[in-house]
């Protein structure tokens, strides 16, 4: 049986990184996520880790464990505030914002 990623892209604000980010599980590329959208991915049981990535824009990895039939909930934005995104064009890890929600 299968346990399932609930992902949700929304900030407050206006988000600074936009576009398509590529929602990579376990490091597999296996969705893509648009601004005000949720997506939801199946996955097996166990220890999993999660990243978005545009470009070299990459948030940090969160891991975490998922049971059979859990719904994990996690909440993604790129940067909502100037000094934020400028960071990030020295550190790429900031220019997306990944949490559990």
């Amino acid at each position: 049986m299968a346990a399932t990623l609930r992902l949700v892209r929304k900030g407050h604000g206006i988000e600074l990184r936009r576009g398509t980010y590529h929602v990579l599980l376990d490091d597999e590329d296996v969705a893509t996520i648009e601004w005000h959208q949720t997506i939801e991915v199946p996955m097996e049981r166990g220890r999993h880790t999660l990243q978005l990535a545009k470009g070299r824009y990459t948030s940090a990895k969160q891991s975490f464990e998922v049971d059979d039939l859990e719904v994990v909930d996690f909440r993604c934005h790129g940067a909502l505030i100037w000094p934020v995104w400028v960071a990030s064009f020295v550190m790429p890890s900031l220019g997306i914002v990944l949490k559990r929600a």
